[in-house]
């Protein structure tokens, strides 16, 4: 069997010219924004586009709610600004620490515990401790706290945050006396 081919010295030249280039327009002067800082902060567009997305969808969730106060729907943006703030920078660390120790994080994906990551998105990062239970008993005047146990995951997923697992165990085996 022959293969016959030819290569279309034209077209190739027009699509190499082609690759690589983005159009962007803006409305500042080169001496407000400059054309190096203006790619900048387009090819980091998908950021702040990626936040807006978690503010109206999973996890914040800003759905159509009623709220008649212009008090109460200040808070609630407020609010949700400071979660989605908290989302942001759980991530940056966590990748940040990962980058910095050039390694992946391993076991996030349920359904494929050997895929690694070094870019976990902080949804993720917070599923892996979505099964710790708190269990409160209440004796007499005390109320005595047990947790389960953190998996090895867990831990590391801490110690890439910089806490340590004191933060968590220390809970354990504690008895509190209610107001």
């Amino acid at each position: 069997m022959n293969l016959d081919f030819e290569i279309l010295e034209l077209a190739v030249t027009q699509k190499i010219k082609s690759l690589g280039w983005r159009v962007y327009v803006t409305n500042q002067t080169p001496s407000v924004l400059p054309l190096k800082q203006a790619v900048c902060c387009y090819r980091d567009e998908y950021l702040v586009e990626r936040g807006f997305s978690r503010l109206k969808g999973f996890p914040l969730s800003l759905a159509p709610i009623y709220l008649q106060r212009e008090d109460h729907i200040t808070g609630l943006i407020r609010l949700l600004s400071i979660g989605l703030r908290v989302l942001t920078l759980l991530e940056f660390q966590v990748r940040r620490s990962l980058k910095e120790n050039k390694e992946k994080l391993l076991g996030l994906y349920t359904g494929n515990p050997k895929r690694e990551t070094a870019r976990p998105t902080a949804e993720i990062i917070l599923a892996a401790f979505k099964e710790i239970t708190l269990i409160l008993i209440g004796v007499k005047d005390e109320v005595y706290a047990h947790l389960t146990n953190l998996s090895p995951l867990q831990q590391r997923i801490l110690s890439l945050l910089g806490f340590p697992i004191a933060i968590y165990t220390q809970l354990d085996g504690q008895s509190f006396t209610p107001k």
